[in-house]
């Protein structure tokens, strides 16, 4: 073994990261229908759904709201911190309580290299 596998080998350290890590500020949510609704669905579910995804949206949950163009579901941009969060939000819909609506997330943070910025600005306003 040479010195570079010899130091790796007793170690399951993870590699640094380049930026520092930030807290999750919010949480993006793409949904897609679990199988298609059926018209009896969309006649018993979706006014129910509607009003449900706008309380949310009033009430600050979800913050911008899209349609997927393949028509698949939603994708929302969520006012919250985890992903436990989000989804426990989300399954109360009527969607998530009939299991015909399941999202998949992404835990957003802001844009980490900016910091960079702020250090080389420092430097150049101190010479």
């Amino acid at each position: 073994m040479n010195q570079n596998q010899e130091k790796t080998a007793g170690t399951t350290d993870q590699p640094k990261r380049p930026f520092p890590v930030l807290p999750t500020s919010k949480v993006l949510a793409s949904g897609r229908f679990t199988s298609p609704p059926t018209p009896e669905q969309l006649k018993t579910i979706f006014p129910k759904e509607v009003p449900a995804t706008l309380r949310l949206y009033l009430g600050g949950k979800i913050e911008q709201w899209w349609a997927r163009q393949d028509q698949k579901g939603p994708v929302f941009l969520m006012n919250v911190t985890s992903v436990k969060e989000a989804r426990a939000i989300l399954e109360e819909l009527p969607l998530g309580q009939a299991k015909l609506m399941e999202f998949d997330y992404v835990e957003l943070s802001p844009l980490t290299p900016l910091h960079m910025l702020l250090t080389e600005a420092s430097a150049a306003a101190s010479t």
